[in-house]
């Protein structure tokens, strides 16, 4: 399975935290799985962490390498399927996901209902 983290979903994983379904964990942490995470989650945690609203690890890029994550960049063809996308959802970060997750066949581990009509593959986080 090809796994794309929702930006709560790696947050979760990398705090180790109880929020993380036991299925989300198990796949994850499957070895067999890749896992990936988008640079519009380092993005969105960057401008979080900006404002104050969140505290993200000084080296993010090192921590998401050291837990076996995979970055994705985010390609021309990603932005323009999330430009295409139908508005369903107005939040930029989440739309990129669900562009790369159609685009590279993803699936998308999240707990945000918002992605369902999409159609894109979801497993809760």
């Amino acid at each position: 399975m090809r796994l794309l983290l929702d930006t709560h979903a790696l947050l979760w994983w990398l705090a180790d935290s109880a929020e993380l379904t036991a299925d989300a964990r198990e796949q994850i942490a499957d070895g067999a799985n890749e896992v990936v995470v988008s640079a519009a989650s380092a993005w969105e945690m960057a401008i979080k962490q900006a404002t104050g609203k969140l505290r993200v690890p000084d080296d993010l890029a090192s921590t998401v390498e050291a837990s076996f994550l995979v970055q994705l960049p985010i390609t021309f063809e990603h932005s323009f399927r999330a430009g295409s996308l139908p508005p369903h959802h107005r939040d930029p970060f989440d739309r990129m996901l669900v562009a790369q997750a159609l685009v590279e066949g993803l699936t998308i581990v999240t707990r945000d209902p918002r992605f369902e009509p999409y159609g894109v593959q979801l497993l809760a986080a």
